[in-house]
């Protein structure tokens, strides 16, 4: 019989990627052993995700420490290039990237892609937003927007779709030079590898 705490634990964090059930209730009976001042620096950790937030622009996860914004650090950057855009599955793929510090641009997050090539409606919103600023801002033109998904099957197949969607708003569509393998992914890459895939878009 599981107690009240081990169970409201196994509940919560069951419900997160790659947990399920048994996952969640080992993992509970481990932090027990950590000691009080442990779990207490866990759970101030975890509290502290309450303070992030959606940037309005590119829809990355960032800490809101700008009372009354609502716009990431990046998209705030007045020496970045806001006509070149690299789209993203994820937040992951927009750290990677900027690690290299190859990229000088701006970022749209999408969102985890499908496997069919259709976008969700959220996907949605966030394209038409994109679009919207690409015509208030850039007069109606970006210099490049880089699909940056992984090479894979469906990573593939959801950057043909977007390459069709944005065509008409951009002056040259690129993706990732091939320096990652087929099916490989860009959260995982080595700093060097993701470098090479930069500077040799096509």
């Amino acid at each position: 019989m599981l107690s009240d705490p081990i169970k409201k634990f196994s509940d919560l964090f069951s419900k997160l990627p790659s947990i399920g059930p048994r996952q969640a209730i080992r993992l509970a009976f481990h932090i027990t052993t950590l000691g009080n001042a442990k779990i207490r620096e866990l759970a101030d950790s975890i509290d502290g995700l309450s303070k992030m937030a959606t940037c309005a622009n590119c829809f990355s996860i960032y800490h809101a420490h700008h009372e009354g914004k609502n716009i990431c650090e990046i998209c705030l950057n007045e020496h970045r290039r806001k006509d070149i855009i690299a789209i993203v599955e994820k937040e992951t793929d927009l750290i990677s990237l900027e690690r290299t510090k190859k990229f000088n641009g701006r970022y749209l997050v999408i969102g985890n892609l499908q496997k069919t090539g259709i976008l969700d409606s959220e996907q949605k919103l966030r394209l038409n937003s994109l679009k919207k600023f690409i015509n208030k801002d850039l007069n109606g033109k970006s210099a490049e927007i880089i699909i940056a998904f992984n090479p894979t099957t469906y990573g593939d197949l959801n950057a043909a779709m977007l390459a069709s969607e944005l065509k008409n708003f951009t002056e040259k569509i690129t993706r990732l030079g091939r320096g990652i393998p087929t099916g490989g992914e860009i959260e995982f890459a080595d700093e060097e590898t993701l470098e090479q895939s930069i500077d040799r878009r096509i």
